[in-house]
């Protein structure tokens, strides 16, 4: 991931604030998934979290993204290289969805 330009940044303790994406994931995993299930083994768990993440990234639309999917969204982003800056903008999930809907 480094040779893409990745790199691991640590928000401070306390401070959910500072990644409200991974915040909202993880809000949506456990309404979505823990708060409704009694596993009784580890390999439950791992079988269930795979299933919600295929549909999640690979089947379910997300409004954010121009009604793509994850997957679709990013496979767009690599065709017409919105990976280029840190981080994508409004500018690119528009652009991006225009290319999507000329696709569909």
């Amino acid at each position: 991931m480094k040779a893409s330009g990745v790199e691991t940044l640590y928000i401070e303790p306390g401070s959910p604030w500072e990644n409200g994406y991974i915040e909202s994931f993880n809000s949506r995993l456990r309404d979505e998934l823990f708060n409704g299930e009694i596993f009784l083994h580890i390999d439950e768990v791992k079988y269930v979290v795979e299933r919600w993440r295929m549909d999640y990234n690979h089947y379910r639309p997300h409004s954010s993204l121009s009604y793509m999917t994850p997957a679709e969204f990013a496979k767009l982003c690599v065709e017409v290289g919105c990976y280029k800056r840190q981080k994508p903008t409004m500018e690119d999930v528009e652009i991006i969805g225009t290319l999507s809907n000329e696709l569909h």
